[in-house]
């Protein structure tokens, strides 16, 4: 990948979406991990406006830290372009949590709770945005968005623009690397920071982003699981399972099209 002429594609795209649809600029949650790392600085190459949104929810310490860090950086490196504020979402995720009926704790009852907390941060997004005239820029990476689904239908999926999301995750860290992003972000195992426990990304998908983006090239290549032994049968079939049970998250919403005869 030229990393160079990458970024500055991606932030002339920006530049250009912000002109056509006559905004003011962007806004964009800091989670402290590297896609919104990634994203929120070529938002800030752009030299407009860029609301950088802190939304803790019972966040993990590691979390939060790397995110006020990151955000100290942008606005050290790019100035009055830069603007940010902390909501701590965390009393009215407990209130939600106090008011649905007390059900016997289940994986499922975990993993709605958890959907809850970014469904709750997409909505300051876009409170936020409707005060300013910005839009919502979207995190996500081709392998998240793309190949398996790895994330929150109207949750972290409820954005404008997507700026990364035709970039792997591999690429997604060479071009933190270029951009010179902050080590202990790029180091830091990704996870959605979406559970109680502090899982990461892999334990949730059960492979590697890298075995992931292996998987989605062997699949474009037009390679089954019967090609595969080992491990790499057992990652083919991670992929095959995300990439099919989250067909409703990738595709668009299914509209009911009436016969013109019965109108």
């Amino acid at each position: 990948m030229d990393t160079q002429k990458v970024e500055e594609y991606i932030v002339q795209w920006l530049i250009d979406y912000k002109v056509q649809n006559k905004i003011n600029g962007y806004v964009i949650g800091i989670s402290g991990g590297i896609d919104s790392a990634v994203t929120s600085t070529l938002c800030a190459k752009t030299g407009l406006q860029t609301l950088c949104l802190d939304i803790p929810i019972r966040q993990n310490l590691s979390q939060h830290s790397r995110a006020k860090n990151h955000i100290k950086w942008l606005k050290e490196k790019f100035g009055n372009c830069i603007c940010s504020n902390q909501i701590d979402l965390s009393s009215v995720f407990n209130e939600f949590k106090n008011t649905i009926p007390d059900e016997k704790k289940t994986f499922l009852q975990e993993l709605a709770l958890a959907n809850t907390r970014a469904r709750l941060r997409m909505t300051a997004l876009y409170y936020f945005a409707s005060l300013n005239n910005y839009i919502v820029v979207g995190t996500g990476n081709k392998v998240e968005d793309f190949g398996i689904g790895f994330f929150t239908k109207y949750g972290d999926g409820g954005v404008d623009i997507s700026p990364i999301a035709d970039l792997t995750k591999s690429e997604v860290y060479q071009l933190a690397e270029y951009l010179k992003i902050d080590k202990e972000i790029i180091n830091a195992k990704p996870t959605d920071g979406l559970w109680e426990d502090n899982r990461t990304d892999e334990e949730q998908i059960g492979a590697s982003y890298n075995e992931i983006e292996w998987a989605m090239k062997q699949k474009n290549l037009g390679k089954t699981l019967k090609d595969f032994k080992g491990r790499e049968n057992e990652v083919f079939r991670i992929f095959e399972k995300h990439n099919r049970n989250n067909q409703h998250k990738m595709k668009s919403i299914p509209v009911c099209i009436i016969p013109e005869k019965l109108k």
